[in-house]
This record gives structure tokens, sequence and C-alpha cells, in this order.
């Protein structure tokens, strides 16, 4: 069950409040922020975080001069989490803001125009990159000899920050390990309480030379980890026709080169244009992602 913690007047939402994850080197990301902008926030993301939400809020609500717009549209955040933590929690939030009387003030001022209603219909709690290495830690308990895993997907991006949202999947290249394949009672043990699952998607789905450039992520005793690169997640994604896949790519897009996912393509997407529909959904997607013919 999810807690939501309100500490220094943030809401915090934890599977595991007394979990902490085992220390070790991460990779480096470009997304750490101590700031969430709540017009990007609401904006970019088809999903969004409650607690993202309600720290975005406080964010706004410290800045003087704010606009017409930007209080209806804190008034209408502040809406979709009484409806999603029901008012008693709100309360509870709001009672730890540094700004309460703010917010307040905006939440109860009239506002002739419709506001914002789809951000409560896209509130939902992101996957923790803390529970993902929880996760790990708990599959490297039952190994008996160092195992290497090579993990792609939505999830790599979310364990770099690139990427916030919820997912089940934690997909491995190739086959989940045959360590844990048939381990039904552990890997239903770890769905039910971190949410997470192995999945896994064959590596002919990512561009060429994808295993020269895994990066290292982190050790959990026997339990290695590496990612794929973000721009071959970027680009496996590029031929896919689903929904959440076109999402992932236009929230990322942002904050990758633009000049280095073009020079991949050239030199690593080829093979897999062969196949014409392959070329013609990349096509498609760089068209609607960048307003631009696909680079050849």
């Amino acid at each position: 069950m999810t807690k939501v913690v309100y500490a220094c007047g943030l809401a915090l939402a934890s599977r595991h409040a007394s979990a902490k994850p085992q220390a070790a080197t991460r990779l480096e990301s470009p997304l750490v922020s101590t700031r969430k902008n709540l017009w990007s926030l609401v904006r970019s993301q088809p999903e969004i975080d409650p607690n993202d939400l309600a720290q975005a809020v406080q964010a706004e609500a410290m800045l003087e001069g704010l606009d017409y717009r930007t209080r209806l549209l804190i008034r209408d955040s502040v809406d979709a989490l009484r409806e999603y933590w029901g008012g008693t929690g709100v309360e509870r939030w709001l009672a730890g803001c540094l700004h309460h009387d703010t917010i307040a003030r905006i939440c109860q001022a009239e506002f002739e125009e419709v506001g914002f209603p789809s951000i409560g219909k896209r509130l939902m709690e992101k996957t923790n990159p803390d529970d993902v290495r929880l996760f790990f830690s708990e599959l490297a308990r039952h190994l008996r000899k160092p195992l290497r895993m090579n993990v792609g997907g939505s999830i790599a991006l979310i364990l770099r920050e690139l990427l916030s949202r919820n997912t089940e999947d934690v997909d491995v290249v190739d086959e989940v390990p045959p360590e844990f394949r048939d381990r039904h009672d552990l890997l239903a043990n770890l769905l039910k309480r971190y949410g997470l699952l192995l999945a896994h998607f064959q590596q002919h789905y990512l561009p060429s030379g994808w295993a020269n450039r895994l990066e290292y992520y982190d050790s959990f005793g026997d339990l290695t980890v590496y990612l794929v690169d973000p721009y071959d997640v970027f680009l496996s994604k590029l031929t896919s026709i689903r929904e959440k896949d076109f999402d992932d790519m236009r929230v990322v897009k942002g904050q990758l080169d633009k000049a280095t996912l073009i020079q991949r393509i050239k030199d690593t997407m080829q093979s897999a244009f062969v196949e014409l529909k392959n070329k013609e959904r990349a096509q498609n997607n760089w068209k609607l992602l960048f307003g631009e013919d696909l680079p050849s």
C-alpha cells in the first residue's frame, strides 16, 4: 500500500517508508532538480505524479505577481489533488506548506473560464527509482553466482531520471535470466510488493552496435545491472506504433541532443529500415515529434 508522507511541507509517496536503498555510485542524471515547474509539468507529461504536482504548486506559490492563468492552474491542481488524496490528505499537506495562505486564497477565488480538467485524470504515482533499486537488491539475494542483466525500455530512462511515469516492466534484453524465470513465487511476491516484474524484449528492436554503448548502472551483491544507452532506447521506440512509446519520446526528446540522434539514425538504424514498415513508422513518428522529414 502506498503511503503519503507529509514532511517539510512536501507530500512524499513511498511504498517502503522504512527501507533504504543500498549506497552505490549512480549514473549522473541531467534532470536532477530541486524545483519542479508547474507549467512544464502539466504540459509535457501524459502522466503526472501527485507528489510532483504538489511540490510544483508550492514552488509556483512562492513567486510574486502570478498571472490569472497560473492562479487558475494552481486552483485546478489543488482540486485534482483533493480528488486523488481526499480532503483530509490535502488539508494535511496544505498545513505544512510555507505559502499555505497564498494557495488557500487562490483556491477560494472565483474564475470565469474553464481551467484544466485533464489534470485529475492524469494523476498516477510514478515508478520510484529507489523502489527499482530495492527490487534489484531482492533479486540478488536469490543468486548463487554472479549475474549480469542488460536493462532497456522505459525503465532505463526512469532510472536515469529522463522519464517520470509509472511502469511495471523491468525490461531485460533478450530473455529473463533462467535464475529467475521459473521462480514464479519470487516474481509474484515482488510484483505484489513493488509493482514491478521482470519482462524481456528482443535485441533486434535496438539499433546496431547497442551492446558497445551499454552503461554500467550499479551492482547489487552478485547482480550487476547495465542500462541500454538512452539514445538507443529512444530509437528503439521510433519504429513503434504504441502510443506509450510515442509519449515517452515526446517527453525525452528535449533532453537528448538532436544532432546526436540524427547521426545515430544514419549510423545505426539502416538495418532496421530494411523492413519498410519500420521506416514508415519512424518517418511518421519523427515528423510528429520534430515537424520535419526523417534524416536519411
